[in-house]
């Protein structure tokens, strides 16, 4: 299991993006202050900005940045049209190189998510 904490502006807001979008399950869930979110062996944890211990660990922590976890897809093409139709920001154009294509897709914090599709054979 691996878990990865984001903070975000809206832990309401992020929930359901990460959910509708992405296909996380919420576990825990106290509104506007932090969640957990499961999707296969990821937790997700999203934090107010200075909610609890991890909001605060380090300083003062806010969304955003180049940090990300991969979500990897052998539709890349199709998620991006749904999240497109879904009103979802990206952070550039796909890139083609090495291994596959990618697109980062911003949650609406501005917190990354890598999706990511190997080449085809």
């Amino acid at each position: 299991m691996v878990s990865v904490r984001y903070i975000v502006v809206d832990v309401d807001e992020a929930v359901a993006f990460y959910r509708d979008n992405l296909n996380f399950k919420p576990d825990k869930h106290n509104p506007g202050k932090f969640a957990a979110l499961v999707r296969d062996e990821l937790t997700l944890y999203l934090s107010a900005p200075g909610a609890g211990s991890g909001g605060q660990a380090g300083g003062n922590p806010k969304p955003g940045g180049w940090n990300r976890f991969m979500i990897i897809t052998s539709e890349l093409d199709a998620l991006i049209e749904r999240l497109r139709r879904a009103r979802a920001s990206f952070r550039g154009d796909v890139s083609a190189s090495g291994a596959g294509r990618a697109i980062l897709l911003e949650d609406p914090s501005g917190n990354i998510v890598e999706l990511f599709e190997f080449k085809k054979d």
